[in-house]
């Protein structure tokens, strides 16, 4: 439902409780789901209506929804037992305890027991938990004070438990206004019109009592008779006319599309000079004209928006000048042959293809660094680890910050327009920007203290011919610096929450910028500090980025929102409002799902460990493709400037490259370069056999290679959240034979170990109390290895990158250094009264993202950030002790404990709950693994059975 049918409703809620239609108001709130009337509530609970109580919850949760939600249902129905015990209603009780209590025993079993039990007692109070259990009255009233605080908290409820503001009967005044509107359009208005129904539109007769012909070309801004304003509706004061909406207005967006526009991320420069803000008024607010009351400026186009009305033309109008045929789909055409493997060693937060050469590929990855790739070749061309460049030139807080947690990600990394420049957002304060040189060389540029907090979004733009770089922020604002001083030339101020992203675009001459902030809010933005032109609610109300097609003429969005729910969208330019919504995602993701598009024709999107693609006219699935597995569960997601190539993101920290028929050839290509040796620079321009560009054909040598630039281009590109993903999935697809001859290209070998002299010793630097390590591992990453030591702490070496160890990988030529966060913390876990760490089964594992350790020495299970070496929960207190741990290869909220007591719990972090209980084995748990691509768990025990 879009945001202002959304408005409606509470519209119809508001009249309907001043007309004092209680029962329906309270229908519609529980239909709707939009407003939770706690007042209501609280008198229902108060009643002992319970089924009236489950019956108005159940239109915003269910049971089984979230721990939270099941807290709820579980109180109020065990209050309504209680209440049937305390009038010794057996039969009553009974019928709770089977219909509506039992639901709680798969949860936990032995409070189940614990309350059957009480129908045994002559008198429940007996029960020592229930010995303070007072009247039904007061019993009611404490519930009431749990259920509140349970409701606040429950993120389900979220912004639905306060009801909008806005003046009394709304309802009423919008058809009054309406009504003078209609007034306006009359040939001879009466200065008393007299209104009788709202069904029909309001016209005045002639005076020979025959209805006049609707004109059809009399100009809003010409003289029109001031007529009578139509008498109140109800308990309201009468309202002066009403003007016209124009096309232009706030209502609309945009007008008219430039079709050169490319990339979200990059709004290129105008044909021509920027034209003053009065000729902006697709985003302006709506402004009274001296010449008549209420009347608009924009007069061309509000005599078009009468024409149209009168004419009774349909609503769905396009201005872009362009009509969108339907697109012929060829399987051929989308990139989901998967052809290249790059191991980038951290988590990738954002990706963005070249402009112009169309294999290089720019990466951002969560602890801050930044890589360029050569895709054809698989060579990383460029690698920058984060550090500040000037720390005496930026802020305190963001000085304060640093010292506080040294860690950083990256939130953003994008292309200028022409590739020469690029630009780096962080997760702390500043942005970074870079020059580029074919050559694959970065050289420092700018470095910006940009924004208090995180940098969630960077993106190019050109207002007035001049290069910029458009930022936002966890303040709240947008900011817009020069691209060669770094000097700020704009600040907009009036989201209400941290924004999400920025999309700069133009329309003929006028340039803007959308921004989406976390609380769903839309807004739109002139270079010219008169505050914000639009302001509407993307579907979630949460996480969005918004992108144009590469001609600049269609806009869409994506976003997810708090409870999971994914909504890919195109918008309706003229009117402000969803054109189509695209169905296909899943009904709770499990992330923050991101998007793009590409040739006019087709939208991806990371969902269900798979990427999904639409044809932009048809809102069903076209396709989806798993990329032969080891995707997250929302992997990200990047086209090229061509299309003919897809990055996407791995559960591995990796890269998969995925292409069609086109990228296929122009790969084939580079790689029978490179299996021939030919290391030679040359030029080449190659014309593959089918209509439309591939794009430039790059050469391999051997540092750097040479890209064939062919005419300017500019980025094609979407705003990438910076939420971590979550592991991996595997659905059956077929790899064509060029992943098959690669393979043979580049066939790896282990070289065999024959005597000592191939082996290394190296003695792990260790300057805190020695202890006897129980438990090591190297990480995923191949940068570290952690020990678990016999008093339950942990310790992290870390191999740094240098110039004895260029890639920073484990080497036993190159001493590690012991490595802790900047606040000195220690990885510390609980420890059991009934052993010592050293006698107790010491376990752990890690999350194939290396971002989470899950560890044991004999007490409750520990979840650490390894980041930041801070826990972040606790459970499984013993008896029984966890003996051996696991991650779900797909989901890391997922755990497999083994226990001391032979049994295997499943247990999920999120809801804070063991969801499976497996038993079979006779003696304590020592081995588990997950299958990578089947839904299995292998198990071993002490008892030498494997299952």
């Amino acid at each position: 439902m879009s945001s202002l049918s959304r408005e409606l409703v509470f519209l119809i809620l508001q009249f309907l409780d001043e007309e004092k239609f209680k029962e329906t108001v309270h229908k519609l709130e529980q239909e709707s789901g939009f407003f939770f009337n706690m007042k209501y509530f609280e008198e229902q609970v108060q009643a002992g209506e319970w089924d009236e109580v489950e019956r108005y919850l159940s239109g915003f949760t269910k049971v089984e929804d979230n721990r939270y939600s099941m807290k709820i249902f579980f109180e109020i129905r065990k209050q309504k037992y209680l209440e049937a015990l305390d009038k010794h209603d057996r039969v009553k009780a009974v019928e709770i305890l089977v219909k509506d209590l039992k639901v709680f025993a798969s949860f936990n079993e032995d409070l189940f027991k614990e309350i059957t039990q009480l129908l045994t007692l002559d008198n429940f109070r007996q029960n020592e938990q229930l010995s303070k259990y007072g009247d039904t009255k007061s019993a009611r009233n404490i519930m009431l004070v749990e259920l509140k605080k349970l409701i606040e908290a429950n993120p389900l409820f979220r912004d639905k438990l306060a009801f909008p503001s806005f003046k009394a009967s709304r309802l009423r005044t919008l058809i009054n206004q309406s009504l003078n509107w209609q007034h306006q359009l009359c040939k001879n208005p009466r200065p008393n019109p007299d209104i009788k129904t709202l069904f029909t539109d309001h016209t005045c007769a002639s005076s020979n009592g025959t209805r006049p012909p609707p004109p059809v070309n009399t100009p809003l801004a010409g003289p029109v008779p001031k007529p009578g304003a139509f008498p109140p509706l109800g308990a309201h004061s009468p309202f002066q006319p009403v003007v016209s909406p124009s096309p232009s207005a706030i209502a609309g967006w945009m007008s008219s599309a430039n079709p050169s526009m490319s990339h979200t991320a990059v709004a290129p420069g105008p044909p021509g000079l920027v034209q003053a803000p009065g000729a902006a008024g697709f985003l302006k607010h709506p402004r009274a004209n001296p010449g008549g009351p209420g009347m608009d400026f924009q007069m061309a186009e509000s005599e078009h928006l009468m024409k149209r009305m009168r004419a009774g033309q349909s609503d769905e109008v396009s201005f872009s000048g362009s009509t969108h045929p339907p697109n012929m789909y060829s399987p051929d055409d989308l990139p989901k042959t998967v052809v290249r493997n790059l191991s980038q060693g951290s988590n990738v937060m954002s990706m963005d293809f070249h402009p112009q050469q169309q294999t290089v590929l720019l990466v951002g990855t969560n602890v801050g660094d930044i890589s360029i790739w050569e895709v054809g070749s698989r060579e990383r061309l460029a690698h920058k680890s984060f550090k500040v460049w000037d720390i005496s030139a930026c802020s305190m807080p963001f000085q304060s910050a640093l010292v506080k947690d040294a860690t950083i990600s990256v939130n953003r990394c994008v292309w200028g327009p022409d590739g020469s420049i690029l630009g780096v957002a962080f997760s702390k304060h500043i942005v970074q920007i870079y020059t580029y040189s074919p050559a694959g060389e970065l050289r420092q540029h700018l470095e910006i203290d940009a924004h208090a907090g995180g940098v969630n979004d960077i993106a190019f733009s050109h207002p007035n011919k001049q290069l910029c770089i458009v930022t936002c922020g966890d303040d709240k604002t947008i900011k817009v610096w020069d691209a060669v001083s770094g000097r700020r030339q704009h600040m907009f101020e009036g989201h209400e929450a941290p924004v999400y992203s920025v999309c700069p675009h133009y329309k003929e001459s006028i340039q803007f910028i959308f921004s989406t902030a976390i609380d769903g809010k839309i807004k739109a933005w002139l270079y010219d500090g008169m505050g914000s032109r639009v302001d509407y609610d993307a579907p979630g109300l949460w996480c969005t980025t918004m992108a144009y097609s590469a001609d600049g003429t269609r806009l869409f969005s994506c976003g997810t929102s708090k409870e999971g729910e994914s909504h890919l969208v195109e918008w309706n330019e003229s009117e402000g409002a969803i054109k189509r919504t695209f169905s296909g995602f899943r009904k709770r993701s499990l992330g923050v799902v991101q998007f793009d598009t590409t040739r006019n024709r087709f939208l991806a999107a990371g969902d269900e460990f798979q990427i999904k693609f639409w044809e932009m006219d048809n809102t069903n699935m076209l396709t989806a493709t798993d990329g032969d597995g080891g995707l997250p569960a929302s992997p990200r997601l990047r086209f090229n400037k061509e299309g003919s190539l897809l990055a996407v993101t791995t559960s591995d920290n990796g890269i998969k490259v995925l292409a069609n028929t086109d990228g296929q050839r122009m790969l084939r290509m580079l790689e029978s370069r490179a299996f021939e040796g030919s290391r030679a620079l040359s030029d080449v321009n190659v014309k593959p056999p089918i209509a439309g560009s591939l794009g430039p054909i790059p050469n391999i040598s051997g540092s750097a290679p040479q890209i064939i630039e062919r005419s300017d281009r500019t980025q094609q590109s979407m705003s990438i959240g910076n939420l971590a993903a979550m592991e991996s999935s595997r659905v059956p697809d077929v790899k064509p034979r060029i992943a098959e001859n690669m393979d043979k290209i580049k066939s790896w070998k282990f070289s065999d170990i024959a005597d000592s002299s191939q082996l290394k010793t190296l003695k792990l630097p260790d300057p805190l109390s020695a202890s006897k390590v129980l438990r090591l591992l190297y990480t995923n990453s191949g940068l570290s290895v952690l020990a678990l030591g016999s008093n339950a702490i942990h310790k992290l070496w870390k191999w740094q990158r240098n110039e004895r160890n260029p890639s920073g990988k484990s080497s036993a030529a190159v001493v590690p250094q012991l490595w802790q966060p900047t606040n000195g913390a220690l990885m510390s876990n609980d420890v059991g009264d009934a052993k010592s760490a050293e006698d107790a089964a010491a376990c752990i594992a890690l999350s194939k993202n290396d971002s989470y350790v899950m560890s044991a020495s004999g007490g409750k299970v520990s979840l650490f950030n390894m980041m930041t070496f801070k826990v972040m929960t606790t459970f499984m207190p013993p008896p029984p002790a966890a003996t051996y741990l696991a991650f779900h290869p797909q989901d890391n909220n997922v755990i497999a404990v083994g226990m001391e007591d032979s049994t295997i719990q499943i247990y999920n972090v999120r809801v804070d709950e063991v969801k499976i209980k497996l038993k079979g084995h006779q003696k304590r748990i020592t081995g588990l693994a997950f299958s990578q691509s089947l839904n299995v768990l292998v198990s071993s025990g002490a008892d030498a059975q494997a299952s």
